[in-house]
């Protein structure tokens, strides 16, 4: 890592200030070709100390700025670092990045920084991953939950693991290693015990996989129904804003529209969709595919019904297509007088709301009732320690594999070196989780998840 690197770290537009971060052997030097003040170079300048200046370039100033100056390695990326700080805006920002790739800089891959921070030892992956799930986090919950991560639990939890589990190996392959010594039930027994034990953590952190998915993504919601019985106005009461367009006329909604809100904590994706019907020209048949589509990737369905009139043969039909998935019937228009009745047998009859969308009433109790379909009512109460994303459940997946058959083995008349074998691999899959085991491909792929600039 001997290139100097360079990015934009805070988002392109206009702003209170924008932030170019340089990172690397000859951060100062960059630093010094395009930063001038009254006190000196800076090079010279103590370690986490703050400047006012100007950067430009053959005697014309593009901007007054502060200048950050943090020295290896107590700095994000363990490397010499600058952070100019200037005023915020598209070009200003551009301009300065320009100046300092001019100057002995390249511009940063996308996750460039935490990456270095990752290579250098700060951070492990765990960490890394955490850092993007702070950038993305939706709610309150996933916050924190990224935050824990970041402070290392997830790490703890993974490096105790490969700890005891690197014990069982080392005499398990003592025992290999001198085969004369025979293995009495006992000791047997308390390697199995250790390994069970393990695999009872793993398989903990794997219980947290729908948590984090949750967390991370949100749950989506589609919202279905015929035509005109307000699931436009549905999605505007829980986003809280207008977010629809919303007419007396039938068929308005052409196509599937999405909003995120978090409720208790929890982020919802709800998707408005067009009326269910056989559409009356090519954009409503359109509308309707989307729709159908969009249901049937959806993990919950509210299944909106006009409480005003009559239940029809095509909210049956609604209905059939939502089939078994969890589902809220939202009895809409609860403001008016009511005519409708579901009829038994329905699936979503048990999960049947009454609301006012326009009013407003019964949305609290819709609002309750999602987030106990979201967790089936074992989640949500508790704090968040770890959620573990869908790269470390592989991994996780896997070391339970591993441990589960090198019980097996120790359990019956197999030859020992197999269950070393499964330990191995079990550590492995551990270490991959936290970096301790990982090839570029890998790193690769994390990384380039990342925004250019972190």
């Amino acid at each position: 890592m001997e290139d100097t690197i360079a990015a934009i770290s805070t988002p392109i537009g206009e702003g209170g200030i924008a932030i170019i971060r340089i990172s690397g052997p000859r951060a100062f030097d960059v630093a010094d070709r395009v930063f001038r003040c009254r006190r000196g170079c800076p090079s010279d300048f103590a370690t986490h100390t703050l400047h006012f200046g100007t950067i430009g370039i053959n005697g014309d100033v593009i901007d007054q700025v502060m200048l950050a100056v943090m020295r290896a390695p107590r700095t994000y990326t363990k490397e010499d670092t600058v952070e100019i700080n200037c005023h915020g805006g598209v070009f200003t920002a551009r301009k300065i990045l320009a100046v300092s790739l001019q100057n002995g800089a390249r511009l940063a891959e996308p996750g460039e920084f935490t990456k270095r921070a990752f290579l250098n030892g700060r951070i492990d992956l765990t960490q890394a991953e955490a850092v993007m799930d702070i950038i993305r986090a939706r709610s309150d919950r996933a916050h924190i939950a990224a935050i824990h991560e970041l402070e290392g639990h997830l790490s703890a939890k993974i490096n105790a693991a490969r700890d005891k589990l690197l014990t069982v190996l080392a005499h398990v392959e003592a025992h290999i290693d001198f085969p004369e010594d025979d293995i009495g039930a006992e000791v047997r027994e308390d390697w199995l015990r250790a390994i069970e034990e393990l695999a009872r953590v793993v398989q903990g952190l794997l219980a947290t996989a729908r948590e984090g998915h949750i967390l991370r993504d949100g749950i989506s919601v589609a919202i279905v129904g015929r035509p005109n019985v307000g699931k436009s106005s549905l999605l505007n009461a829980l986003v809280g804003r207008d977010r629809s367009i919303v007419t007396p006329i039938p068929g308005t909604t052409r196509d599937t529209i999405e909003e995120s809100v978090s409720i208790n904590g929890i982020p919802f994706r709800f998707t408005d969709t067009a009326g269910i019907r056989r559409g009356r020209g090519t954009a409503e048949r359109h509308g309707v595919r989307r729709s159908r589509k969009a249901l049937e990737i959806s993990e919950l369905a509210l299944v909106a019904c006009d409480l005003s009139r009559p239940f029809t043969a095509a909210d049956s039909e609604i209905f059939d297509l939502v089939g078994t998935k969890p589902a809220i019937a939202v009895l809409n228009k609860a403001d008016l007088t009511p005519r409708l009745r579901l009829p038994s047998g329905l699936n979503a009859m048990a999960n049947a709301i009454r609301v006012s969308a326009t009013r407003g009433d019964g949305l609290d109790d819709l609002r309750a009732k999602l987030v106990d379909l979201a967790y089936r009512g074992t989640f949500g109460s508790t704090a968040v320690d770890v959620a573990i994303n869908e790269r470390q459940k592989q991994l996780l997946e896997s070391a339970n594999k591993y441990l589960t058959d090198a019980s097996y083995v120790l359990r019956t008349a197999e030859p020992i070196e197999i269950a070393s074998q499964q330990l191995r691999g079990g550590l492995d899959s551990l270490g991959e989780i936290i970096g301790k085991t990982s090839t570029d491909d890998i790193l690769e792929r994390i990384f380039s998840t990342f925004c250019i600039g972190k």
